[in-house]
């Protein structure tokens, strides 16, 4: 048998691939579960190879049903109910099911009206829809999910709103205190404010003394309450691009439309009413010349008038009374006219004729008329009564619906006047095309526009000979020009009004086209809206679903102008016959308006008097459902005699065609040329056609075609395509068995049959497509039946199973090329899935449900005959079978056994398997195009076969055969390969291919055996792996994979498909119970790590090969993580995404809600806690602090281990970051980071990416089993616990929360400047940098030059790019996203809370515990330093108060930051407005210092901290609130009071010193709030205040540290340079008394070159400090390393000044220390920094590039200003400030503080009178001042830098006349010269400087003039010498010497001071001198004159010449006043006049 070789053939082929697996498939089952697993060396299978899984139905058999407790067995397998059978009954439109129910059906109409009433099939999953593939999270769920979530309560969203503190009422313009106050002054009333404060409600257990465990069961019991279920519904939804699961079900197959418009027919009203008149509505396309819509016909005639017609009417059918209609429109366009014409009953005469009278009488003259109307109505009377089944055309007129639809929203037409709506010409010329936005398709849409109602007033006449379609377009394509034809026609007028809307829904009394009642029809007797059958203008692809058999027919012309007689006035009569006798005529023509339903005759309208009409008919017809060869259609020809001429007939027959229906069984349609007979047609004349000529018959115009028809079906019997007909006729042939059969001109016997049945099928590609589509279920139904049951023909089988697969092959390629645009995203065919889904049912098998009693019939005993024979097949009939009922199949003995065997075993899914394997190239590749709907049928099958065939109890093994099974492997092996090899041929292709087969394999997990399809998938990746190693371009290749494994894990049954339930090595105990870990014996580290324990926290064989799928997830993401993937960073998003969707899914997922389940599914995610701790380094780093990757772990390094030392001395890394630098420097860092060291180059992960990691490591956190992270922590080795701290660190880091005005503002780049200073006070202190250090990170951020990486936009906001596509979010939204964000900081903070609680249990008893506990406070630490909610701060500050209680040498007993860090965070919650972050922070404070009390009897360390903290706080927090601060100050007062174990030592007192102490730098803080916007005086106030800590070096360096900040923050850097080498000199003192180390700076001294300033700080000495007391400069910073890494800030902060020549004198300090230390990495980049700031300033040189300041005179006069009456300041301000700008800004901010019109500018610069200002104003005087230098100064100050720097003299010059004016004429403008002296020298700490000394001169008029000559003699010299030359300004300067008309030039000034000698003799040596300077002048006029001569081009020689002409003439005038001779010259001088100009007429004036 040919099967059989095929068979065979089919093995050659793939034996080596299927023979393997089924080897391996074996090889799996006789082993027993354990064997697999006997190695331990699996755990050493790299990550690239694929483990053999575990026989999966083997695990499953081995373990006993009830082996879990309850509700951890649904996890063990499959539920029983899975698989399910579903019947859904076919949705029928209409009331009546509308199928024939006539008896006798051939096959062909049965076959379709069974397809049309079945119900649909579905092989139901019943937990499909939980799997992600059809329930996917998205943002909707999501958000649906997060209602209800309790609003968390942030410190940083209630900073706007609780703003009602005391201090904040005051006026807040009232005047500062006085600047002298001392920090202290405040004392005693601070202490009495603080007594009367109410605390805060305090902890009542706080001060019991309660056993450690008790406290940490307490907490943890809080902790666990009102936590949200699901973390991840608190994150955004998984990305959607990646989410190829998703899939949807298609939707069921439905009867096509298009858009629906209703249109209501209202009235017709003609200017006469005296006839009746019937419309005809129609839509036509202009375009595309189509009628697009059958006709529909209404009446609006009044009663009275229809009575006319009584004669000829029955009663009228209620379905031919409609007046509305439903047009459907598949493709809009805005040629579509709706057209409508009239006609009326035959009456004498031609149309224009009949027309007349509606064009000439008016309604108006009805009375004139009256006599004329009389007569026509009488006329039209008789004419109703004689002619009135006759009609004749009319009128006609067109509506554009472009129009309408697009106007509807622009005019409102809702009234009835006669104007209103033209017809759609008249309409366009009023709306102009401009109107029309744009042409084409897109413009129109008929679903949505606003209803209108329209009157069209314009008909035209019908003109006899232009009746036809083609005139009509013509006469449409006219309308549309502006310059229409039409318009000269005169039109009848009319009233017609219509509404035109989209159609509603599902409309009420609705006929179908058949005229059946659609559903909803509530009352049968309502008026009925009809359904119009479209006509679609271009081919619809949409596949039948309902009997459809109607035939159009349309009379097109008739030629009888050669027919001899009296024939004029032609009738065509129409006749459906069924036989030749007149009584034949079937009554199956559809009735028009008001008349009955069907009638057996219709007639065409009569063109009076024309013998070659043309029509524009249309008759509708139902097809019988028999149509046999004697149907045909009838024409007779009549001439109407319309004038009663007694003796003549009213009609005369005068010509008979007719058109046989059928030919070789095919319906007849199309155009037809009919010749016409004259006489009677002769008997039998049906058989033939018109066209044979038949002997003794006469014909018109001698048998030449005269009537012109066309037939048109429109069938869902008929496909009406001659392949798919004969196809179909075949087939029935064959299941009738009826030979022979005649087909077209052949007769078939049973021997021809065979071939013609293979022809068929092959010719299947060529039928057209859309009758294809159509009938594309018939057809796919048909071939799987010749599949599964081949034909019998002469008792032989015939395998048709290869044609039939490869005719469906093509038939599902055209479906699939037909619908193109209609693919779904995974470029499936709807139209296909749906027929998979719905329709395919295997052929015979009706469904049969096990529990509901068998139907009755014959087929049940073969369904009911159980597993033996698969039901989906009986026999094949045989002849005796019955005719009439051949679905009865007779007893199965009747056919030979060997017969009904070989038929037993064809099963579709096993023949689709064979013949696919076995295809030819061609077909395979058809195949392989669109494999989703084979595998899709195969599946479908498989599961039909199953639940029909009661095989859902087999066991899985036994449930198909071997051989399907080596098929399927074959299958896979072959179709996986494709997808290797084409990936970077045909990408798209492979990746539909890789998702159908990964689909494909995961439907078989749910039929078939579950090992095997694991061996199929473990095969498919094998080959993957081995083409990676060859491929160009593996991350295609990869992409592809993880696709495929994320498709797989999609399956609804993913969790069980992982075996969660067996204990990972063969279980030598139950499962560890949860009592026996918690009793802390793990020891961590002193016996062995639990290797059972490990290898499920590890990516290990046992792991891999038991959790078969989610090793293969998990591996995927290593795999992408690994450091040298390629294409990382998508390979890094998809893994990601997988994983995060999966765990997203259980979470939503109902069957998981219980905790000991949910501990279950996280088991299957633990690998990921090591992976994401292994690509720490690669994360992104949401703490952006320098170096900071590793803060923990190099903590935990292995060489600190037994030292224990975790900050003995400051780690050299955290000294590093100090200085700013990027990375630990040293070994220590590297020996930690191992093995990961190396992997820092690998492709980091962004933001995004990274996040999600670190949400799904918390969500694997937050649901495993505490009992087992903490034995998994216990086995951890040191460093590998330091990364895992340090990603616990991170996730706090990615999930702080923002803030709601972060969501505000989140479009603009600000956001990284904005987040509140407060929470950005130390995001990255932790680990390596102190609070205090903090702030210069922030600066160096700030910075231009700073670090550039921090500038950029933080990535790692993007928690809100799904949603940012629409930046214009409302207000709801962004409270929302606040409220969602802030519930997800909260958990994931609870979430690192509760690991962290583990892991301190882990490491109590451990030896290395100091180490591992100074990480876990340090995280614990950052937790409450990020921005919380009060909801985790009070567990977070419980658990540090456990931590510390149980610990306290942590903080106490090591030289550590930690206690420092703490106290600041302690402090800034204690200043929170929320009162329980108050109660717990207060309450945590007040125990660290009991505690620290405890261990020495003082607290001085706390003390000292908490003082340095509250100064830090103060100094760089504005929003910090110091009234609730008081009330925490008060409570921990209480605490003190009520400690009732402590009562009799000196504790409360010592509290009470501090916290009055806190309370009065507080007060100081209050000052510096009211300054806040003022920054002089802010900085004056932190001045002082520092001031005031002379004696405590600790603070002062805070608060120096804290005005660094507050300058970096104004942008002073030299200001910020300055205090930090105020704080390094500080540091300098304190270590010079401590050791004499010669490479140290002996103390302030050292920095005298830096500035002048630093002796300030030499204060320190002896008897203030004792170095060795504790608690006193403790900070890190009094170190080498802490004053390194000062000066590398000072020294930053100069670079960014601009000041580089104090960078050199900064690293001369440091580079001795440094090469003490031999570090000369530092000292390679200390010298790169020096060569960049010398190069700068070589670059520099002139001066020009660099602006170092402008100075201003500031003096504040007036009581308002409090302490700053009279006081005078230098003020520098940053350069090129004009004098307006300071004067605006200073006006400005004083106006606000004192009121408008307080403040007024002084606008000169001359003394200010006391007494003569008004006491209620407040007076500021601001000159511009030059820095002064003395002759001798100038000597050193040589470069522009040295002119800048340390300046503490500044000049102004006044010019004055002795009336008071300030300019005059020469000889009396005098000029008065300040200089001012300042306390400190600039640049200093503070950026205004008090003047302390003050002189003035004033210079003579004559003094004068000599200052002015120099300064002009020095400008020539200067523009002379000048290199290189700058001719421009040569000229300038020349041009302003030596021109003439300069105003008070030089030739003024000597005529008015050289023209006399003056008398008084002290005045000599001034005209002596004017006279020197005059001729040195001259000389240098000469100088620049020549130079200009050498540098001018010959266009500038003529200017040249002018301007020395000038100089002549100047010369000249100055020759005499420069020769006269001073008599006294020579006599020697006195010594009065020596000094005059030096300091004789100086008038002292000191303050």
């Amino acid at each position: 048998m040919a099967a059989a070789e095929r068979r065979a053939f089919a093995h050659k082929i793939n034996r080596t691939v299927a023979a393997e697996v089924r080897k391996q498939v074996s090889r799996e089952r006789s082993g027993s579960p354990h064997s697999s697993r006997r190695s331990s060396g699996s755990l050493g299978v790299p990550l690239t190879e694929v483990i053999e899984p575990l026989d999966f139905e083997d695990v499953l058999l081995s373990r006993p049903p009830d082996a879990e407790p309850g509700p951890l067995r649904d996890l063990a397998e499959f539920p029983a109910d899975d698989l399910e059978l579903l019947l859904q009954p076919r949705e029928c439109r209409t009331t009546e099911p509308g199928t024939p129910e006539d008896g006798k059906l051939d096959a062909q109409v049965r076959a379709a009206v069974e397809m049309y009433t079945e119900d649909w099939i579905i092989a139901h999953r019943r937990y499909q829809h939980l799997s992600a593939a059809f329930s996917p999270i998205t943002t909707e769920t999501q958000r649906e999910r997060q209602k209800g979530l309790t609003r968390q309560v942030f410190e940083q969203d209630t900073s706007g709103d609780e703003r009602s503190g005391p201090e904040d009422s005051d006026d807040p313009r009232h005047s500062s205190g006085s600047l002298d106050d001392t920090p202290r002054s405040s004392g005693a009333s601070g202490i009495f404010d603080l007594r009367n404060l109410a605390a805060d409600s305090l902890l009542p257990s706080l001060l019991e003394r309660t056993a450690p465990e008790d406290v940490d069961r307490r907490n943890e019991a809080l902790r666990r309450q009102h936590r949200p279920r699901a973390l991840l519904a608190l994150y955004p939804a998984p990305d959607e691009d990646e989410a190829v699961e998703r899939c949807s079900r298609p939707e069921p197959p439905r009867e096509h439309f298009g858009q629906r418009i209703l249109v209501k027919c209202l009235s017709l009203k003609f200017e006469i009413e005296i006839e009746p008149i019937f419309g005809i509505l129609a839509l036509y396309d202009v375009r595309e010349k189509k009628k697009i819509s059958e006709n529909f016909y209404f009446d609006l005639n009044s009663d009275s008038v229809k009575g006319l017609l009584r004669a000829h009417g029955t009663h009228p059918a209620i379905s031919t009374l409609a007046r509305s209609a439903i047009f459907s429109v598949t493709y809009p366009s805005p040629d579509i006219f709706l057209v409508i014409k009239l006609e009326k009953v035959l009456q004498q005469g031609d149309i224009s004729e009949c027309c007349e009278p509606y064009m000439v009488m008016k309604e108006v003259d009805t009375a004139k008329n009256k006599e004329k109307l009389e007569k026509l109505r009488l006329a039209a009377e008789q004419f109703c009564t004689r002619l009135g089944r006759y009609r004749m055309p009319f009128a006609w007129t067109a509506v554009h619906l472009a129009n309408i639809v697009s106007s509807a929203g622009q005019t409102d037409r809702d009234s009835d006047s006669e104007g209103e709506r033209r017809p759609a010409w008249t309409d366009r010329r009023r709306r102009g095309p401009q109107d029309r936005t744009s042409g084409g398709d897109d413009t129109c849409s008929f679903s949505s526009f606003r209803p209108a109602t329209l009157t069209v007033t314009n008909f035209f006449k019908q003109a006899a000979e232009r009746l036809s379609d083609e005139d009509l377009f013509k006469f449409l394509a006219d309308m549309r020009r502006p310059s229409s034809l039409l318009r000269r026609l005169r039109p009848v007028t009319a009233q017609l009004k219509i509404d035109i809307s989209p159609a509603p829904e599902n409309p009420h009394f609705c006929l179908s086209p058949e005229l059946l009642h659609v559903k909803p029809y509530p009352d049968p007797r309502g008026r009925p809206t009809k359904e119009i059958l479209e006509f679609p203008a271009r081919e619809v692809y949409a596949p039948h679903t309902s009997y459809r058999n109607l035939l159009y027919v349309y009379p097109h012309c008739l030629n009888f102008s050669s027919r001899q007689g009296s024939v004029r006035n032609l009738a065509v009569r129409v006749q459906y016959m069924a036989g030749e006798d007149p009584s034949q005529a079937l009554p199956v023509i559809f009735g028009k308006s008001s008349c009955s339903e069907f009638t057996r005759e219709a007639f065409t309208p009569v063109v009076y008097h024309n013998k070659s009409p043309e029509f524009y008919e249309e008759f509708k017809l139902r097809l019988p459902a028999c149509v046999t060869e004697n149907h045909h259609l009838l024409f007779t020809f009549y001439h109407v005699s319309c004038q009663p001429r007694p003796g003549t007939a009213l009609e005369t027959p005068v010509g008979f065609t007719w058109i046989p229906l059928l030919q070789h069984g095919r319906l007849r349609t199309g155009p037809f040329c009919l010749p016409v007979s004259v006489d009677q047609l002769p008997p039998s004349y049906s058989v033939l056609t018109p066209d044979v000529a038949l002997p003794g018959m006469r014909w018109v115009d001698g048998h030449k075609g005269v009537f012109s028809v066309e037939l048109t079906a429109v069938s869902s019997v008929h496909p009406q395509d001659p392949h798919l007909d004969k196809f179909f006729t075949l087939v029935h042939v064959l299941e009738e068995g009826a030979f022979p059969f005649r087909l077209k001109d052949t007769v078939l016997s049973e021997g021809t049959v065979e071939q013609e049945l293979r022809a068929s099928l092959a010719a299947l590609r060529l039928a057209s497509p859309q009758p294809l589509v159509a009938f594309s279920h018939h057809v796919l139904d048909k071939l799987v039946h010749l599949v599964v049951r081949p034909p019998i023909i002469g008792g032989q089988i015939v395998n048709l199973g290869r044609g039939a697969f490869e005719a469906m092959a093509h038939v599902v390629s055209l479906v699939h090329r037909s619908l193109e645009a209609a693919q779904d995203a995974r470029g499936h065919c709807p139209l296909l899935a749906a027929y998979v889904h719905y329709a395919f049912r295997l052929p015979g098998t009706e469904p049969n449900f096990p529990s509901g009693a068998p139907p009755v019939t014959v087929q049940a005993a073969t369904l009911a005959r159980g597993p033996g024979r698969p039901a989906s097949l009986y026999l094949a009939r045989s002849k005796s079978i019955s005719s009439s009922n051949p679905d009865l199949a007779v007893a199965p003995g009747s056919v030979d056994d060997e017969v009904s065997r070989i038929l037993a075993s064809k099963l579709l899914h096993e023949e689709l398997a064979l013949q696919w394997v076995v295809s030819g190239s061609a077909v395979r590749e058809t195949v392989l195009q669109h494999a989703w709907f084979f595998f899709q049928l195969m599946v479908k099958s498989m599961a039909l076969h199953l639940l029909l065939g009661q095989r859902l109890d087999t066991p899985r093994k036994l449930r198909f055969p071997g051989r399907f099974l080596d098929d399927i492997a074959a299958l896979v092996g072959s179709v996986g390969l494709e997808v290797i090899t084409r990936v970077y041929k045909d990408a798209e292709l492979a990746e539909r291919l890789n998702a159908s087969l990964a689909f494909f394999l995961s439907d078989l997990l749910s039929l078939a055996d579950r090992g095997f399809v694991f061996s199929l998938v473990r095969a498919h990746y094998k080959q993957v792996a081995t083409r990676l190693q060859s491929a160009p371009n593996p991350a295609l290749l990869l992409t592809l994979r993880m696709d495929f494994t994320r498709i797989l894990c999609s399956h609804e049954h993913y969790v069980t498909l992982n075996l969660p339930c067996c204990p990972l090595s063969p279980p030598a105990s139950p499962s560890p119970s949860v009592s026996s870990t918690t009793s802390q014996s793990s020891t961590f580290s002193s016996q062995a790590p639990d290797p059972k324990v490990t290898s499920m926290f590890e990516l290990s064989g046992p792991f891999r090969q038991q959790h078969f799928l989610a090793g293969l997830l998990l591996t995927e993401l290593a795999l992408a993580l690994e450091p040298e993937a390629e294409g990382a960073s998508l390979l890094h998003k998809k893994a990601i995404s997988a994983v995060h969707s999966l765990l997203c899914g259980h979470d939503a997922d109902p069957r998981y809600t219980e905790a000991a389940v949910k501990a279950r599914v996280a088991e299957l995610y633990l690998p990921l806690l090591s992976l994401a701790r292994d690509t720490l380094p690669r994360l992104h780093d949401f703490a952006e602090g320098p170096g900071q990757r590793s803060r923990l772990a190099s903590m935990l390094d292995s060489d600190t281990e037994g030292e224990g030392d975790i900050g003995g001395t400051i780690n050299p890394s955290v000294a590093m970051a100090i200085a700013g630098g990027p990375l630990a420097p040293g070994s220590r860092a590297s020996i930690s980071q191992g093995p990961v060291a190396a992997s820092r180059s690998g492709c980091p992960l962004s933001a995004e990416s990274s996040r999600t990691l670190l949400v799904c490591v918390l969500w694997v956190l937050k649901n495993a089993e505490p009992a087992l992270l903490q034995r998994w922590a216990a086995d951890l080795a040191l460093p590998q616990l330091g990364r895992l701290l340090d990603l616990l660190y991170l996730c706090l880091a990615a999930f702080e929360y923002k803030g709601k005005k972060a969501f505000e503002r989140i479009n603009s780049l600000t956001f990284k400047k904005s987040l509140d200073m407060k929470a950005r006070l130390e995001e990255a202190i932790l680990g390596t940098i102190g609070a205090r250090q903090e702030m210069v990170r922030r600066s160096r951020e700030r910075s231009p030059f700073g670090n550039q990486e921090n500038v950029r936009w933080r990535k790692s906001i993007t928690h809100w790019r799904q949603t940012s596509d629409r930046v214009d979010k409302t207000k709801d939204e962004m409270e929302h996203e606040a409220l969602v964000d802030g519930n997800l900081a909260t958990e994931a903070s609870l979430v690192v809370l509760d690991t962290l609680e583990i892991i301190v249990q882990t490491v109590m008893l451990s030896e290395a515990r100091e180490s591992v506990l100074g990480a876990v406070l340090k995280v614990v630490l950052y937790s409450l330093g990020s921005a919380q909610s009060a909801l985790f701060l009070q567990h977070g500050l419980a658990t540090q108060r456990a931590l510390v209680s149980k610990f306290p040498e942590l903080l106490f007993e090591e030289d550590t930051e930690l206690c420092a860090d703490l106290c600041l965070r302690l402090l800034r919650h204690c200043g929170s407005r929320i009162s329980t972050i108050r109660t717990h922070a207060s309450a945590s404070l007040y125990l660290l210092m009991r505690q620290n009390f405890e261990i020495g009897n003082n607290f001085a360390r706390v003390k000292m901290q908490v003082t340095m903290s509250l100064s830090s706080l103060v100094g760089t927090t504005q929003s910090f609130s110091e009234e609730h601060l008081r009330r925490s100050l008060k409570t921990i007062l209480t605490y003190a009071e009520e400690d009732v174990g402590l009562r009799d030592s000196t504790f409360s007192e010592q509290v009470q010193d501090l916290m009055f102490n806190l309370h009065m730098i507080l007060t100081d803080t209050v000052k510096m709030k009211e300054h806040q916007e003022d920054p002089e005086m802010l900085i004056d106030l932190m001045y002082r205040i520092a001031r005031g800590y002379q004696g405590s070096p600790d603070l002062r360096l805070t608060w120096l540290q804290n005005m660094a900040g507050k300058h970096a923050e104004l942008g002073n850097h030299a200001e910020a340079a300055q205090c930090m080498v105020h704080a390094a000199a500080l540091v300098a003192e304190y270590l010079a008394l401590l050791e004499d180390s010669r490479y140290l700076p002996v103390g302030c001294v050292s920095f005298q070159n830096i500035s002048s300033n630093v002796l300030e700080e030499s204060a320190i000495s002896d008897d203030i400090l004792s170095p060795d007391e504790e608690g006193f400069c403790s900070g890190k910073h009094f170190t080498e390393l802490g004053l390194m890494g000062l000066l590398e800030q000072a020294a930053a902060y100069f670079t960014m000044g601009g000041l580089y020549e104090a960078v050199n004198e900064v690293y001369k300090t440091l580079i001795p220390i440094l090469e003490a230390h031999r570090d000369y990495k530092k000292l390679a980049a200390v010298h790169g920094k020096l060569q960049e700031a010398f190069t700068k300033i070589m670059h520099q040189s002139s001066g020009w590039e660099r602006v170092f300041g402008t100075y201003f005179r500031v003096g504040f006069y007036g009581a308002r200003f409090g302490d700053l009456d009279e006081q005078e300041f230098v003020y520098k301000e940053p350069s090129i400030t004009k004098l307006a700008e300071i004067s605006h800004r200073l006006e400005e901010f004083y106006t606000e503080r004192f009121g408008e019109d307080v403040v007024e500018i002084v606008k000169d610069s001359n003394p200010v009178d006391k007494t003569k200002l008004d006491p209620q104003k407040a007076y500021i005087q601001i000159t511009y001042v030059e820095p002064h230098f003395d002759t001798y100064e100038l000597k050193d100050r040589v470069t522009y830098f040295d002119r800048n720097y340390g300046l503490r003299t500044f000049l102004f010059c006044t010019p004055f006349t002795p009336d008071g004016r300030a300019h005059g004429d020469l000889p009396e403008q005098h000029k008065r010269k300040t200089l001012l002296s300042t306390d400190h020298a600039f640049p200093y700490i503070k950026t205004r400087i008090r003047v302390c000394h003050r002189e003035e001169t004033v210079l003579t008029p004559v003094e004068v003039a000599i200052e002015d000559m120099q300064k002009k003699t020095r400008e020539l010299a200067f523009a002379t010498e000048q290199d290189p030359p700058d001719a421009k300004m040569l000229q300038m300067v020349l041009q302003g010497s030596v021109g003439p008309t300069v105003n008070q030039g030089p030739l003024e000034v000597a005529q008015v001071f050289l023209a006399e000698i003056p008398e008084d003799p002290k005045l000599f040596r001034h005209h002596n001198k004017l006279r020197l300077c005059f001729k040195d002048f001259c000389k240098k006029c000469e100088d620049a004159l020549r130079k200009n001569k050498a540098l001018i081009g010959p266009d500038q020689k003529e200017y040249h010449r002018e301007l020395e002409r000038n100089y002549c003439r100047l010369r000249e005038a100055l020759q005499p006043l420069l020769t006269q001779r001073l008599p006294q010259l020579l006599a020697p001088p006195t010594a009065g006049l020596r000094n005059s100009l030096n300091r004789a007429s100086f008038r002292k004036a000191d303050l």
